[in-house]
């Protein structure tokens, strides 16, 4: 039998509803968007047939409904590993735990879960309101050191790529590399550029931006510019796509992030209108997701520790 999870370990609202994101069981779809900026839940919604839900706790917002005849939910994060913590953790307890009797269910649920969100450009060539699918990323954040992460052979090899590139990394940090599924991204990736992206543990210093503070790593962007794995650059910086891909992979869920450039870091040009071109990447998207075949496998790999 189950060892029961403690309260304290799950914690839930009086209604019922788990603790950050205020969903129950049943609000949730299969199919789950992600977004960073909680205005953009209302964005896409809006694309939606019928809206069956809107709830909001926090800066967690989330829509459910319909677009033809696929149920959707979208949800934003906010910014940030430590907030994609909160909602892929959730997300899961939703589907493969019992909440009222607080022990893990006997058969799995995989959800399928797309993130749409913005990021930072890191070549000259790649002009801004590009759109990036990451086959790749790479966290600098350290929140999948806290976990029991076993890594595949290929996210093994490419962060031993990685540090052998970028020593300083290792000094700065514990990165991780951690992959998309692979089945969902390869549905996904047509008409997207496809590469690498980092996800950073801040906005400023952390992306090689610096204002009044000074930098450790003054050369963080010429680095990162120069690495390549299995032939993928690295395209772009932002502070979410780590965490999704690694706890993802660890919980059974099929993750793919696709994002816009509405900045390129080395020509200094920022997007003219990032609202349209955050609507030309849902437009874009949704026709995808709704051919998501209802029978993609689930991810199954031995996998290794990786101390590093």
């Amino acid at each position: 039998m189950n060892k029961s999870i403690k309260p304290a370990d799950i914690m839930l609202q009086q209604d019922g509803s788990i603790y950050h994101i205020g969903l129950k069981p049943e609000d949730l779809a299969d199919t789950v968007i992600c977004v960073g900026n909680p205005e953009r839940v209302e964005i896409i919604s809006q694309y939606f047939d019928e809206i069956e839900l809107r709830r909001q706790h926090r800066e967690f917002v989330s829509h459910t409904g319909w677009l033809e005849k696929k149920r959707l939910t979208v949800i934003s994060t906010g910014i940030g590993t430590d907030n994609i913590d909160i909602v892929l953790n959730e997300l899961d307890a939703l589907v493969n735990i019992d909440l009222k009797e607080r022990v893990v269910k006997p058969a799995h649920k995989t959800l399928n879960i797309i993130r749409l969100g913005t990021s930072g450009g890191l070549n000259a060539d790649i002009p801004v309101d590009s759109f990036i699918i990451s086959r790749y990323a790479i966290g600098m954040d350290l929140l999948l050191n806290f976990y029991e992460f076993l890594p595949t052979d290929e996210e093994i090899d490419g962060l031993s790529a990685f540090l052998e590139a970028i020593p300083r990394a290792r000094e700065l940090c514990k990165p991780y590399f951690v992959r998309s599924c692979e089945q969902l991204y390869n549905h996904l990736k047509s008409g997207f550029l496809e590469g690498i992206t980092i996800s950073a543990a801040g906005f400023f210093a952390p992306q090689g931006r610096l204002l009044r503070a000074g930098s450790s790593f003054p050369n963080l962007l010429d680095n990162l510019r120069s690495f390549s794995f299995h032939g993928e650059r690295i395209l772009n910086l932002e502070m979410e796509a780590s965490a999704l891909y690694g706890l993802g992979e660890m919980l059974g869920h099929h993750c793919c992030t696709i994002a816009v450039l509405v900045a390129n870091r080395a020509t200094g040009d920022v997007s003219k209108n990032p609202t349209k071109s955050m609507h030309q990447l849902i437009e874009s998207t949704l026709p995808k997701i709704l051919t998501i075949p209802e029978s993609l496998s689930k991810l199954q790999h031995d996998q290794v520790c990786l101390a590093v």
